[in-house]
């Protein structure tokens, strides 16, 4: 009996050891994003171009604006959100995306029988360091179709952000074609 109680003991120990060994490696694996970290180095560069000017030129169905502004972290979040949402490190988007790489390009397409917005996000490097992203963001059902092309330059100086380009088109069933363009250029 002594021994039964001693044995049941090792293996009840051994299979909690296990299972929280298994639990941390799983959380560890999590961490991991298998994708660029669109979302973080947005993030990163916003904090670099807190209260930079910046020249904007924004059209609406062909009606164009041209404006000066200081952006704060707030504004930047916001003109940068197409960027941040586009971020395919979600459990949903595992495996969802073919990913190709060289020294210049990296590139996750979404594969051809996947399901998500997000088409495709480019990030070309200058070096070790990132000089532009672009992507492509696209929905459609009966209803309504939307595109989204976007993109961000690094000046390789400064390794800052030196200007961007937002073009999104939305077509609503039965109504015209909604066009809108914003591009930014940070003034020195």
């Amino acid at each position: 009996m002594k021994h039964h109680k001693s044995f049941s003991f090792g293996i009840l120990f051994l299979a909690v050891f296990g299972l929280s060994s298994c639990v941390e490696e799983g959380a560890s694996t999590l961490d991991m994003t298998p994708y660029f970290d669109l979302k973080g180095f947005i993030k990163e560069k916003i904090q670099e171009v807190d209260s930079v000017k910046v020249s904007k030129q924004s059209a609406i169905q062909g009606i164009e604006k041209q404006t000066t502004l200081v952006y704060s972290i707030k504004n930047w979040q916001e003109e940068f959100d197409v960027f941040t949402e586009a971020d395919i490190n979600k459990a949903s988007s595992f495996q969802s995306y073919k990913t190709t790489s060289s020294d210049e390009m990296l590139t996750h397409e979404l594969l051809p029988n996947s399901k998500g917005k997000v088409k495709y996000i480019k990030v070309a490097y200058a070096g070790k360091e990132v000089s532009s992203i672009s992507i492509k963001i696209a929905d459609e059902n009966l209803f309504y179709t939307t595109s989204t092309l976007a993109e961000l330059y690094i000046n390789n100086t400064t390794n800052l952000i030196d200007h961007y380009s937002i073009h999104t088109t939305q077509k609503i069933w039965f109504m015209d074609a909604n066009d809108m363009r914003i591009q930014g250029e940070l003034v020195p």
